[in-house]
């Protein structure tokens, strides 16, 4: 008969084996510290161009911010591979899938509006409505994965809903949620679960 450690041992290895397969546990937290950091460099680069007419600044803006994010996304990609790899886990599972499916409709629905808005010229409303976006995302996708990410999403929602009541902040609501807010819950999941 086994002893009572060697049953809890067996119950904390089904469990893991069943979070494996429904939590996305391969999110890197240094990922996320990354993605703060390119977000603070976008931010610094937008404050320098901002200083011309917005109607100039608005492509070279447009493009800091897919460069912002194309590097955001290729680093979260590659230091998720490399945390799958070591864990053993497969990048792309039933989680990720669906992770992904829950996040894509609040990130494309937001970003065609902020497209909008930027074509139209609502420009006080962009950093408010992208950080209440992405929060939005961050809910919907943090239940398959991390609670933490969760907590974020809350946090930019917040952060987006004072930047709508104070849009001359925008680009500083917008540095502190994606830049700030990134590196701080990056370090937290770094030391938390990355280890």
């Amino acid at each position: 008969m086994k002893e009572i450690p060697e049953y809890e041992k067996d119950l904390a290895s089904i469990r893991s084996m069943m979070e494996r397969s429904v939590k996305f546990i391969s999110l890197s937290g240094l990922a996320g510290v990354m993605a703060g950091i390119y977000a603070l460099a976008g931010a610094a680069y937008a404050y320098k161009v901002i200083c011309l007419d917005l109607m100039e600044a608005k492509y070279p803006l447009l493009i800091d911010a897919l460069i912002v994010l194309v590097l955001s996304l290729s680093t979260g990609y590659l230091f998720s591979m490399r945390k799958a790899k070591r864990a053993g886990v497969p990048v792309w599972g039933p989680a990720s899938w669906m992770m992904l499916y829950d996040i894509s409709f609040p990130l494309i629905s937001g970003g065609a509006l902020i497209l909008v808005m930027v074509f139209e010229g609502y420009y006080g409303l962009i950093a408010p409505s992208s950080l209440i976006f992405y929060g939005l995302a961050l809910i919907a996708g943090g239940r398959h994965t991390f609670e933490v990410i969760r907590y974020l999403g809350v946090s930019e929602i917040v952060l987006g809903l004072i930047c709508a009541l104070y849009p001359e902040y925008g680009l500083l609501a917008w540095a502190a949620g994606f830049g700030v807010l990134h590196i701080i819950y990056g370090a937290i999941m770094h030391f938390s679960y990355d280890r």
